[in-house]
C-alpha cells in the first residue's frame, strides 16, 4: 500500500500539471459514471494530502477523495513533472510565496512556472503508486484508456487515470471536513508542535503497543508497514510496548522522525531509512532496496547494528519487523 511519501507526491504532480486547468472527467470503466458527471468541465484548484489520503477541489466547490488502498495507482501522461523535480519545485514555490505573500500559482523564484522549471515539456508517462515508473514517452496525445481505470482526468495537457483505489468519490466542502478530522497528524499539514501534541495526547493514553498505534491512521497519518518498522528500530522501541508506556519524550522523538523520514521520501521518492551512509552507500541504497532498510523485510539477517537475527511476526495481520536485542 502506497505510504504517506508517495501520495504527497501524487498531489505534487497534481499542483504541478492540473491545477489551474479545465478538466474533462469520465469514468472509462463506467463506475464512477455519476461521480464523473458531477466534476466534469470544472477547473481544478487545489490538490492536498493528508496521510495515505488524497483531496483534490474544483472550482464547482466540489472535491474528489481518492483513498489507493491495497491496489490503487495513477497513472499519469502528457506534460508531467518526473522525478525529485515535483517536491524540489513545490518548495521552491512556498519559499516564493511565503517571501512575498504570493498566491498559490505565482511564479517559481527564477521566474518560471513549476513546469517550466523542470525543463521542456515532454510527453512523458509515469506510474504513481507505492512506487514510480517511468513508462515509453507517448507518441499521441491523449493516449487510449488502457484497463479498468475508474476515473480519468484530462485537461489540455495531462491526464491522469486511476485504476483499482479502495475509495473514490465526490464530497463537498463539509465532507472534507469531516474525512480530515477523522485522521491523525500529519507532519506536512499540521504544524510541527500542533501535530506532535495530537499525536503524544492520543498515543500516550492507549494501552494499545505503540506498534499498532503508528499504523493507526487516526492516532497518525501516512505510516504504513515499511515506516513503522524503521521507525522502532530508529527509536529502539519494543513494538510491544503499549502507548501509555512509552515516555513523552520518546514520542515526540517519534513524530520528529517520522517527519523527517516523510520529507526525505518526498524529496527522494524513495523509503530512505537508514541514515549515516557514505555517498557511495547511499547511492547503492537509493539502487537497492535491500540496502535502504534497518530491518524491514529482513527476516532471518543479521541486524545491522548487533548482529542478532531480525524477527518478523505478524501483528494485526500485518508483518512486523524487529530487532529483539536492539528494541528492549
Amino acid at each position: 500500500m502506497p505510504e504517506g511519501h508517495s501520495v504527497h507526491r501524487i498531489a505534487n504532480q497534481f499542483e504541478q500539471s492540473f491545477v489551474g486547468h479545465r478538466a474533462a472527467v469520465s469514468s472509462p470503466q463506467g463506475r464512477f459514471a455519476a461521480g464523473a458527471e458531477r466534476l466534469d468541465g470544472a477547473t481544478m484548484v487545489t490538490a492536498k494530502a493528508v496521510g495515505k489520503q488524497m483531496f483534490l477541489e474544483f472550482d464547482n466547490g466540489l472535491w474528489l477523495h481518492v483513498h489507493l488502498g491495497l491496489y490503487g495507482a495513477w497513472d499519469f501522461a502528457g506534460e508531467i513533472a518526473t522525478g525529485h523535480s515535483m517536491a524540489e519545485s513545490r518548495r521552491r514555490r512556498a519559499a516564493t510565496r511565503k517571501s512575498e505573500n504570493a498566491p498559490e500559482n505565482a511564479p517559481d523564484d527564477d521566474g518560471e512556472h513549476s513546469m517550466a522549471s523542470i525543463g521542456a515539456p515532454r510527453t512523458s508517462r509515469v506510474r504513481m503508486a507505492e512506487q514510480e515508473k517511468a513508462e515509453d514517452d507517448i507518441e499521441s496525445f491523449p493516449p487510449e484508456p488502457v484497463g479498468q481505470v475508474r476515473v480519468r482526468l484530462l485537461t489540455d495537457t495531462a491526464v491522469g487515470d486511476l485504476r483499482g483505489p479502495t475509495k473514490c468519490e465526490v464530497l463537498d466542502a463539509a465532507g472534507v471536513d469531516m474525512a480530515i478530522a477523522k485522521l491523525g497528524p500529519d507532519p506536512l499539514v499540521d504544524s510541527p508542535r500542533k501535530g506532535a501534541d495530537r499525536f503524544v495526547s492520543v498515543a500516550g493514553k492507549k494501552r494499545t503497543p505503540i506498534g499498532l498505534l503508528l499504523m493507526d491512521q487516526s492516532v497518525v497519518s501516512g505510516i504504513g508497514n515499511i515506516y513503522r518498522a524503521e521507525l522502532l528500530f530508529r527509536a529502539r522501541l519494543d513494538p510491544h510496548t503499549p502507548g501509555n508506556q512509552v515516555p513523552e519524550e520518546v514520542l515526540r522523538a517519534l513524530y520528529k522522525d517520522w517527519t523527517k523520514l516523510l520529507k526525505s521520501g518526498v524529496e527522494l521518492g524513495q523509503m530512505m531509512t537508514m541514515d549515516g551512509l557514505t555517498k557511495a552507500q547511499h547511492a547503492k541504497a537509493l539502487r537497492s532496496r535491500a540496502d535502504r532498510h534497518w530491518v524491514y523485510h529482513r527476516e532471518g539477517l543479521p541486524c545491522r547494528v548487533c548482529g542478532t537475527n531480525i524477527v518478523m511476526e505478524m501483528a494485526a495481520g500485518r508483518k512486523l519487523y524487529w530487532c529483539p536485542t536492539d528494541q528492549t
